[in-house]
């Protein structure tokens, strides 16, 4: 409201918040004109990320062979590789609200999309949501195959994601054998940091470096190519909750955290005390504990 000078008496939103201004309305319009009005703002939010998005790959695209490969020689230097990572890989999982788990890896070769490698994975051995176990299935059947039909192995993996999905993603680089083989590294949310195995720090690439904006690139190639593939997957069936199989917590308890937090995700990252405040501190113990307990156990199994 302050950045576009607005001085409506209405949000018009898809769902309630809570808002400092009490003479300010909130509308969450389930048909007619309004809803109408918020479908129109969703498509031009859309349009405007795409738009962005192909901007930074105009930027890319636009560098000469020579170039292109200046970027990998700066991203070697900042990551310390021990070669020149032409070719790199990078893994993300996707659900919706705690169903349809799935996985996407994309590849990119001196510096550009290969889609011809790319890969989406439905999770088999997991039930319900769990981004660790998820991550240490897939980059397990990607390099078990890798191995096997004695293809390339990337000289850079990148994991999308916490140091619990790297702990879980080199379950699978060790039990592979492939442990110095290839250089594996953790995406933080906040897209200026990697971090290693086993490292308390991360390291941070430059803001307005070209590195940085070929890892930004190849983090929203995973999320975009991740995202067209699960629409498809969670419009043809149904995965339990992962909420639902904690001991304890019922479809009720489950659908609570799920209105209140708007995702697993969000479940996850909650300390105790929020928790509680939604579900009560007996349950709330219950889904922290749960959550700490797998993330810790990666982590410390993940290093090796």
């Amino acid at each position: 409201r302050t950045s576009f000078n607005s001085l409506s008496r209405e949000l018009i939103l898809p769902f309630e918040i809570d808002y400092p201004e009490p003479e300010i309305q909130i509308t969450v319009p389930k048909a007619g004109d309004k809803k109408k009005l918020l479908e129109l703002s969703e498509k031009n939010v859309q349009y405007f990320k795409e738009s962005l998005h192909r901007k930074q790959l105009l930027h890319l695209e636009g560098k000469t062979d020579i170039e292109q490969k200046q970027v990998l020689y700066q991203l070697q230097e900042m990551l310390q590789l021990q070669e020149v990572p032409t070719h790199i890989e990078c893994f993300d999982n996707s659900n919706f609200q705690g169903s349809y788990p799935v996985s996407a890896m994309v590849c990119f070769k001196n510096g550009m999309p290969s889609k011809a490698d790319y890969r989406h994975y439905n999770v088999k051995t997991v039930q319900g949501i769990n981004d660790f176990a998820t991550m240490t299935e897939v980059v397990y059947r990607r390099y078990k195959r890798v191995l096997d039909e004695s293809l390339p192995i990337p000289q850079l993996i990148i994991i999308d994601g916490g140091k619990g999905q790297l702990g879980a993603a080199m379950q699978s680089i060790h039990q592979l054998g492939l442990h110095g083989k290839t250089t594996v590294v953790g995406l933080a949310k906040n897209i200026e940091e990697l971090f290693f195995p086993g490292d308390a720090e991360s390291i941070k690439l430059p803001w307005d470096s070209d590195s940085l904006k070929l890892v930004r690139r190849i983090r929203d190639e995973v999320h975009h190519f991740g995202i067209t593939f699960h629409r498809n997957k969670r419009s043809k069936g149904t995965l339990a909750n992962e909420l639902e199989t904690i001991k304890g917590i019922g479809k009720q308890t489950a659908d609570q955290l799920l209105k209140t937090f708007r995702s697993i995700k969000n479940v996850r990252e909650q300390d105790l005390e929020t928790l509680a405040k939604a579900i009560g501190i007996q349950k709330a113990k219950l889904v922290h504990e749960y959550f700490h307990s797998i993330e810790n156990e990666a982590v410390k199994k993940g290093p090796g």
